[in-house]
């Protein structure tokens, strides 16, 4: 099958069993970058080169370019959206480019409730809690972002999307460690 011949992905928020919020950050992302229509190959692209290297790939260079002007949070909460496609990889990004030091957790616990994607962070920070139960900002989220109930979480990636395991090695046994972003 071509990638021009995949069937349409429905919103993530139907997924959830949601309603899609249109997202003003998104538009102002879109217009901003210059990504227009391909934001979302635009927001992956941007995360990916800004640190979450786990899910390093080929782009269309004819992309639009970084533009640090759009922070980190931002570019986070955009990727989990639920007017977005729904993309399993865009969550995994996500979690891996949002699990870092730089990360402004109240910045981010704002931008989540403004956007309405509560409930995907806050799964990535319950999977977070055993892997990692200290690394910011989820720990600062599961504690202070208020929950937002949507019908459905099995739409979300499971646990093991957001770790990396390793076989036994020569240093002992097995290990999973949280996917964190490289900076």
């Amino acid at each position: 099958m071509e990638l021009n011949e995949q069937p349409f992905a429905p919103p993530l928020a139907h997924k959830l069993g949601d309603v899609p919020h249109g997202s003003g950050l998104l538009r102002r992302i879109a217009q901003l970058s210059g990504a227009g229509e391909r934001v979302a190959e635009w927001l992956l692209k941007v995360a990916i080169e800004r640190g979450a290297n786990h899910y390093q790939r080929d782009f269309d260079p004819t992309l639009p370019e970084d533009l640090l002007a759009i922070g980190d949070e931002e570019i986070g909460v955009a990727l989990c959206l639920g007017q977005n496609a729904y993309n399993l990889d865009a969550l995994r990004v996500a979690a891996q480019f949002l699990s870092s030091s730089r990360i402004n957790a109240a910045r981010l616990c704002r931008l989540a409730e403004q956007q309405r994607c509560e409930p995907v962070l806050l799964h990535i920070a319950e999977v977070a809690k055993k892997y990692a139960p200290e690394q910011e900002p989820w720990a600062t989220l599961r504690k202070q972002l208020p929950p937002r109930r949507v019908p459905r979480t099995d739409a979300l990636p499971n646990w093991t999307r957001f770790v990396s395991h390793s076989g036994i090695t020569r240093e002992g046994p097995p290990r999973t460690d949280w996917l964190c972003r490289h900076e």
